[in-house]
């Protein structure tokens, strides 16, 4: 039985949408692009969402935004995807990783041992879906404490007066966090909506202003809006009216809009995605049930207090493995054409942060979350019977390969 790892959800719906936008004669930025970011804004809460081309790109922006200079810290978790870290480093800021906890996220006693008076943010990782302890960390950056470290060198840092907290909710979309869900609990958050995820634009990000007063975040999101566009004073559905052709360019802008024809498979997605949501979590359940008879299974954490996943990634360890064992299982299980995948990577082994300094050696929770993961196939369109076929697989090729 071929089982793929992460398809997207491809329904009649979403075609039509794409249609939909095709026939318009409007693909770029327009309506479409709207709608989804007030889909997005209704899910998680949050009055302003900007949608942009990736998650990656919304980092940089709001980084940017920020005023980070050379020298300036921003903390992120060594246990997350590379572009986590890669957009501090295009921000201009220097990222200063710390270890993650048992369940996988990043550690809020690391996060305070790290800050120093260069500390301008903190970039949380909602790994696999599961909130961080957001609660703890803003209680964190709003205490006396850490608000004297507080150094600000930009106009917008002196109006926050404390450390900006920017939360990668890249996983975590529909995620609950106590009476709210993911995207509205922390100044900045951002979504990703990349061809794996729970909900695809294809390449696309979305993200949630929440900052304090004396932010005006509607203003905030106009004024980001433009910085999307190159700063052109005109996006491209406004100037092809009659006569709407001039413009101006009023800052230093990037080129990072989403497209509408993009915005439209999100829109369909998101639209259904309490549905699918259940779905999802249907998945993680099986999977769950399945490994409970397994000593050596470790079963990832989906509600824990306050706190429910977003079920995007089923992230299950193995006990009492290497590195080298973790590989040969994945090699066993997918001579049975089962696809599975690690998540991640710690950014420390990696040959352009090894290059920058950076030793795995600093970060053991990390590391020894990644050797003895492996991330199984979870998305609406698995059956049951496919899912203890996955499972199953998994428990032949441990005992194959561990006895």
């Amino acid at each position: 039985m071929k089982i793929p790892f992460s398809p997207p959800y491809i329904d009649d719906k979403v075609i039509n949408e794409v249609v939909d936008s095709l026939k318009s004669g409007w693909i770029t930025t327009g309506p479409k692009v709207k709608a989804l970011e007030e889909e997005i804004g209704r899910i998680s809460g949050v009055k302003n969402v900007l949608c942009v081309n990736s998650w990656t790109s919304g980092a940089i922006l709001m980084l940017r935004w920020l005023g980070l200079e050379p020298g300036d810290e921003v903390i992120v978790p060594a246990y997350t995807y590379s572009a986590t870290a890669l957009a501090v480093l295009w921000a201009g800021g220097k990222p200063i990783m710390v270890d993650s906890q048992e369940d996988f996220n990043i550690s809020v006693k690391a996060i305070k041992e790290a800050i120093t008076e260069k500390t301008k943010a903190i970039i949380p990782v909602d790994i696999a879906g599961f909130p961080c302890d957001y609660k703890s960390i803003m209680d964190l950056v709003n205490s006396d404490e850490i608000k004297a470290k507080f150094h600000p060198t930009s106009e917008v840092q002196e109006k926050l007066k404390r450390i900006l907290v920017l939360s990668d909710s890249a996983h975590s979309i529909g995620a609950h966090y106590g009476d709210k869900r993911t995207g509205s609990e922390t100044d900045l958050a951002i979504f990703s909506l990349h061809a794996v995820k729970n909900v695809t634009t294809a390449e696309g990000g979305a993200i949630c202003l929440n900052l304090p007063k004396p932010f005006d975040n509607d203003e905030l999101y106009k004024e980001l809006r433009l910085r999307t566009l190159n700063c052109q004073t005109k996006d491209a559905f406004t100037k092809t009216k009659a006569g709407g052709w001039k413009y101006d360019i009023i800052g230093q802008g990037m080129k990072i809009n989403m497209a509408d024809v993009n915005a439209a498979i999100g829109l369909a997605q998101i639209c259904e995605y309490e549905n699918l949501l259940r779905e999802r979590k249907r998945v993680f359940n099986i999977y769950t049930k399945a490994f409970a008879d397994c000593e050596w299974a470790i079963t990832p954490p989906s509600v824990s207090g306050i706190k429910e996943s977003s079920y995007h990634i089923y992230a299950l360890r193995i006990k009492g493995i290497t590195e080298e064992q973790r590989d040969a299982i994945i090699q066993e299980i997918s001579k049975d054409e089962v696809a599975v995948n690690v998540h991640f990577i710690p950014m420390p082994m990696l040959t352009l942060f090894k290059g920058l300094g950076y030793d795995i050696k600093n970060y053991p929770n990390a590391y020894n979350n990644y050797a003895h993961e492996i991330s199984l196939p979870i998305y609406p369109q698995l059956s049951e019977e496919k899912v203890l076929f996955v499972a199953q697989t998994v428990i032949k090729a441990y005992k194959n390969i561990i006895g």
